[in-house]
């Protein structure tokens, strides 16, 4: 076989051809300006020209990184809930854009957090070089212990004063408060909130809501409605809901899109006519709500400039640096729901 035709099997092979050593080959496909312009373009012509590609497990074990990044949903508070949900769905689809734009792999992991030691167990495999949570669930004690001791960690989620970890999120409370005074602006005056409070964004929604309630000057906050977000279950909870209280309800405040549009079906087929007689608000504003009839009114936040964000504070802190959390601000979509 010619040496034209014949393929290189290392650096040291192309590095006799090319009549430099094999560490100048090395730095001339790392693009190291320790080796001149014109002798790193011919090099990688010769590589080009004999089929030669570089071993990658062996350049990651020398510069001590993987190239790969992991995204992890936990899922303490709802066991049950799928990645297929449309939240995980477009939050992955954005992180996934951010994340190969910079030449990095996703290994995806849904997470039934069995042990204290669950986050623990993912960041100490050596298989990532950072880890990315959509969401935090109920777990913001594990977080924040591994976070103390593993600097490349950003959460999607929300932020507690004098938390450890790096979350970015929207201002969940001044969301929900949002959804509230679009409920009383409406008329609403009998106010449900359909979700789980378990997880602290939820939470904060419920609490944003009740805060509208009483600045309007209501003796009580929202009747807390419990929803699990496990779309398999949501329909027959929220119908035994509206059975059992629907007469006495004329908002409903839900913790997110999917609880909202299944309460919107529930109610239509029950001939309940929305929004006049029960006026229904979501939460994420994701590309479905456009798709209900009526169409969805919900507070956005906005997923992409969230996933953008939580990419740029991943990789300063895989530099070293302190990326601060971030809570962006929620906005009110007024749509035919609410």
């Amino acid at each position: 076989m010619s040496q034209a035709s014949a393929r290189i099997r290392n650096v040291a092979e192309l590095g006799r051809i090319a009549g430099v050593s094999a560490g100048t080959v090395s730095r001339a496909l790392a693009d190291n300006p320790l080796v001149n312009e014109k002798t790193r373009e011919r090099i990688k012509a010769l590589a080009e020209k004999h089929g030669f590609r570089p071993n990658q497990m062996a350049r990651k074990l020398r510069t001590q990184q993987t190239g790969v990044i992991g995204v992890v949903v936990p899922l303490g508070h709802e066991k049950r809930q799928h990645l297929s949900d449309p939240f995980f769905m477009a939050m992955l689809a954005h992180l996934a854009d951010a994340l190969t734009e910079k030449g990095y792999d996703i290994m995806l992991s849904r997470v039934i957090p069995d042990a204290v030691d669950w986050l623990d167990r993912i960041v100490d495999s050596g298989m990532l070089d950072g880890v990315l949570l959509i969401g935090q669930s109920n777990q913001h004690a594990a977080i924040e212990r591994v976070a103390a001791r593993y600097r490349p960690l950003v959460a999607w989620g929300s932020h507690e004063r004098g938390q450890v970890h790096c979350a970015i999120g929207s201002d969940n409370f001044a969301g929900g408060r949002l959804a509230g005074d679009r409920l009383i602006r409406g008329g609403s005056t009998k106010i449900a909130f359909l979700g789980e409070t378990s997880a602290p964004e939820f939470r904060l929604r419920h609490e944003g809501v009740a805060a509208a309630m009483a600045d309007a000057g209501f003796k009580d906050g929202p009747t807390l409605l419990h929803t699990h977000i496990a779309s398999d279950d949501m329909d027959g909870e929220i119908a035994k809901h509206i059975e059992r209280v629907g007469g006495t309800i004329d908002g409903i405040a839900a913790a997110s899109d999917l609880i909202a549009m299944s309460a919107l079906r529930v109610l239509a087929d029950r001939s309940i006519a929305v929004p006049s007689q029960v006026r229904v608000v979501g939460y994420d504003d994701l590309p479905i709500a456009m798709q209900t009839v009526p169409r969805l009114t919900t507070v956005r936040q906005d997923l992409k400039a969230g996933a953008e964000a939580m990419v740029v504070a991943l990789f300063e802190r895989m530099e070293g640096k302190d990326a601060p959390s971030v809570q962006m601000v929620p906005v009110l979509m007024e749509r035919g729901s609410g």
